[in-house]
């Protein structure tokens, strides 16, 4: 039997009804926004500023993790840090309305920021590095780590069970996940990077820039983990990671042992990139967005990149 889409009976009605039931009073308004782990939309109000919904993805985090999250931002927010936080109606952020959970947030736009920028480089460590001050305050304890575990063997166990690996691709694939596994441990053991709450997924799709500055969004990936997660994946050169740095370092020390990590921190992505999409397969906007992961020849490339980057690591 085949698993059921799990957001078939979000229908636009339902998002608006879900909102309403909250207590706000909508004008009819509704805009889907770009999201695929879940399912967010801008909503009109009667005689008030558009919020943005997003609901949350069924069975991915707990209410307990959620509510980490949310502390998390308003955490930021009291530190006076640009994060977009959401709000609370009587006192609550977590909504559960008709089997779904949602949350509401004040609409915030922006640009994604220019990573040849000295100023915006420096500007964006800078906070980083202050969010990292609060991160460090106090440990998740519902929502995990970024380790072997999470990032490796699970999204490799649901690729394996997943019809999207072509069966000649199986034992190729198993044997490349299996030959990361030592070199990617005794990479994060020799680090002995200190663990600490982190945004989690600090692309730049996720720091928006106004004319005030920048400021963070979405905060569904955070997780315990090391500094320079939050730092690597806004640089895409060396010069760029050590701008960013220059401007972490003004606020915040940096453990400079943290940088042999920015490369098993990618080879995870990668890995757990595709357990993400084979995971969600059966959510009819995942084929509609990534239809090149359903192609053998991509997946050949996804294997033939794991031998590479296991030669890399031991080269590292």
């Amino acid at each position: 039997m085949s698993t059921p889409a799990p957001y078939a009976d979000l229908t636009p009605e339902r998002v608006l009804a879900a909102v309403e039931a909250v207590g706000l009073v909508t004008d009819g308004r509704l805009l889907a926004l770009n999201s695929y782990e879940n399912r967010v939309y801008q909503v009109g109000l009667e005689e008030a500023a558009p919020v943005v919904a997003k609901f949350y993805r069924p069975g991915r985090w707990s209410d307990a993790a959620i509510a980490e999250e949310h502390a998390f931002a308003a955490e930021l927010a009291a530190a006076e840090l640009p994060v977009v936080a959401p709000l609370l109606l009587d006192g609550v952020s977590l909504h559960h309305v008709d089997g779904h959970r949602f949350a509401l947030y004040p609409r915030r736009g922006g640009r994604a920021p220019q990573l040849e920028s000295a100023e915006h480089l420096e500007w964006t460590g800078r906070l980083i590095a202050r969010l990292h001050t609060v991160g460090a305050r106090q440990p998740f304890r519902a929502r995990g780590s970024i380790d072997i575990a999470t990032f490796l063997h699970a999204p490799a166990a649901a690729v394996a069970a997943s019809p999207l690996l072509p069966a000649a691709l199986q034992a190729r694939y198993r044997a490349a996940v299996g030959a990361l596994a030592p070199p990617l441990r005794e990479c994060l053991d020799q680090a002995g990077a200190r663990h600490l709450r982190l945004h989690g997924d600090c692309h730049p799709g996720n720091v928006l820039w106004t004319d005030q500055g920048p400021h963070f969004v979405d905060l569904d990936d955070a997780r315990q983990g090391p500094a320079v997660q939050d730092l690597w994946m806004l640089a895409p050169d060396p010069r760029a990671l050590e701008l960013l740095l220059q401007g972490y370092t003004e606020m915040r020390d940096f453990d400079y042992a943290e940088l042999a990590l920015v490369e098993p921190l990618r080879v995870l992505r990668q890995v757990h990139w595709a357990g993400w999409i084979a995971q969600r397969w059966h959510d009819p906007a995942f084929p509609q967005g990534f239809p090149f992961v359903g192609e053998a020849r991509w997946w050949e490339q996804h294997v033939n990149d794991l031998i590479e980057a296991r030669l890399r690591l031991e080269e590292h």
